[in-house]
């Protein structure tokens, strides 16, 4: 009788393995589904840098994987990407919908909500950043300062071997601090200090298996003490700092002279306040600088580290640079964000650190809005689309040398400066990087300032610093050391 009951079980197995498989027969490719886990197995315990590029070698620039029951669609290579995020960019402008995002409020703020909040926080976000752009009434005065505040704390190290990566984090955060609160902060305030540990500890709980297995099993993992009870307290307290914030803004409003992010927030909420569609309060608005924090701190931070790191070892390179900046600008002349104009190796340089040590594994994660039909295969309503931006900037059909570090991407065969299409490191659609343009003169001003002012070596009997990164959500240099060793001309 058992063994009449487990072939029976056996024939109603295979009967629904064999139907579901008939089902999705216009899906996408990809590994075999399994009960319960799905296919993620293909992927394995541990992911590397190139798990998702060697899936499209298998299966495809358009393949299929089942997180159990969730389907997930990966866009690889340059031309699958930018049809994904181009051509069908409303259809996959959703983000995924998770059990942590839910548990800190995903319905708030900009990068993770959807809907018509997103919609308007988005384009008042856009709105904003352009008013606080560049110029001398911008941004880009306060980049400088601490770009000058970097390379003073590099120098206090007076050419000793030294980790160069919290005082890059303190400077991109307090660049964070005059975008959102107008002002920067000394690196001993102990409030400073507490919000760096906060950035800090949510980024490695984001990169950890402990957000996995959050995302996985809530209904188990949130009812024992855990990391990720500790991950909501931080993301509360970064609020709460919001929150105090906004109302010493709220204390001294300058109605006419807005400064910052919170002033124009608060005036917008002022003039909106008798409409009933309006998403503008001080919810949201705390949400938007946690956003802000989250979601450009840690990813500049990481590429100047990876600047230095390669600067190092290709000390070529970096003599090249110097030199383009001495012979252009000279050694006393201040420089702006459009002095890259005439600096085209340094501006290879910078574009070249990006594609080839992208910072982001699988970015953020987008859901399709609408069954599409793409390339000939289905994808459903529901589906979770990983846009592989990586796979773009190494795609060997794009890159005449994509796994060498190589600046000649960008430069023609007379050293000016070439646009590529392929390059995509801040995506592409209407979920572009909001904070994309002041990125782009962070990374300029910065990477300009500490290559003109130092020669970055090896510490002695070291031959290379190693670039194997570590990975987790993010691609991260490991923890290194170098000398900042002053050049005369810049003393």
């Amino acid at each position: 009788m058992l063994g009449i009951l487990i072939a029976l079980l056996t024939c109603l197995l295979m009967l629904h393995f064999l139907r579901q498989h008939w089902s999705h027969r216009s899906y996408p490719p990809g590994p075999l589904r399994l009960p319960i886990i799905g296919s993620i197995w293909r992927i394995g315990v541990k992911v590397h840098k190139d798990t998702l590029i060697e899936l499209a070698k298998q299966y495809g620039s358009i393949s299929m994987l089942w997180l159990g029951q969730m389907p997930i669609v990966v866009l690889s290579g340059y031309e699958a990407v930018k049809e994904g995020l181009i051509n069908h960019s409303e259809d996959f402008a959703e983000r995924l919908s998770t059990p942590f995002l839910k548990a800190v409020g995903q319905e708030w703020g900009i990068a993770f909500s959807n809907g018509h909040t997103w919609k308007q926080q988005r384009r008042f976000g856009i709105t904003t950043m352009r008013k606080l752009g560049l110029g001398k009434k911008g941004m880009e005065p306060q980049i400088e300062e601490e770009a000058h505040q970097l390379v003073e704390a590099f120098a206090l190290e007076k050419g000793q071997p030294f980790d160069p990566a919290m005082p890059i984090s303190n400077s991109i955060a307090n660049v964070i601090c005059a975008l959102a609160f107008g002002q920067r902060f000394p690196v001993e305030d102990k409030e400073f200090i507490k919000l760096i540990e906060i950035s800090d500890h949510l980024t490695k709980f984001l990169n950890s298996s402990s957000h996995i297995l959050y995302e996985l099993f809530p209904w188990i993992v949130k009812h024992h003490p855990g990391p990720y009870k500790k991950a909501i307290s931080k993301v509360e307290a970064m609020l709460t700092f919001a929150r105090n914030e906004i109302n010493k803004h709220k204390e001294h409003h300058a109605v006419h002279e807005p400064l910052d992010f919170i002033d124009f927030y608060l005036l917008q909420m002022n003039k909106s306040k008798n409409d009933p569609n309006s998403t503008f309060n001080e919810e949201n608005l705390s949400y938007c600088i946690f956003d802000f924090f989250v979601a450009g701190t840690e990813t500049t931070a990481l590429t100047l580290r990876w600047a230095l790191l390669l600067m190092a070892n290709h000390p070529d390179i970096q003599e090249k640079v110097h030199k383009e900046i001495e012979d252009v600008l000279g050694s006393s002349q201040e420089f702006h964000y459009q002095d890259q104009k005439k600096l085209p190796y340094t501006k290879a340089v910078i574009h070249e650190i990006m594609r080839f040590k992208y910072i982001s594994l699988f970015g953020f994660p987008r859901q399709c809005s609408q069954v599409v039909n793409m390339r000939g295969f289905l994808i459903p309503k529901g589906t979770v689309i990983i846009a592989d931006l990586r796979s773009a900037l190494l795609d060997p059909k794009q890159w005449e040398t994509p796994e060498e570090f190589n600046p000649n991407h960008f430069l023609d065969k007379g050293g000016n400066f070439v646009e590529r299409e392929a390059f995509l490191p801040f995506g592409a659609g209407t979920r572009v990087c909001l904070g994309e343009q002041m990125a782009r003169v962070e990374l300029f001003i910065f990477f300009a300032n500490l290559l003109r002012a130092f020669t970055f070596q090896l510490p002695e009997g070291v031959k290379e610093l190693n670039t194997d990164p570590i990975v987790g959500g993010s691609v991260a240099p490991r923890p290194y050391k170098l000398c900042a060793v002053p050049r005369s001309s810049s003393s």
